[in-house]
């Protein structure tokens, strides 16, 4: 009974344990890393907006 009970909670553990790893391996970005993200998306929100007006222009001309 009580090997059963131990497969039972070593899975939760084991994700626990993972999930600790990986917070402590990540680090906040610093000014030069956060403004080169935020511009990237800052074009990919520019063309999407372009090209969702072009679509909305070509469906009302037809």
């Amino acid at each position: 009974m009580s090997d059963n009970f131990n497969t039972i909670v070593d899975g939760p553990k084991q994700f626990a344990r993972e999930c600790t790893q990986l917070i402590n391996r990540c680090s906040k970005p610093d000014r030069r890393e956060f403004v080169h993200v935020s511009r990237a998306v800052a074009v990919g929100f520019f063309f999407m907006g372009i090209i969702g007006y072009l679509w909305c222009l070509i469906r009302s001309i037809q």
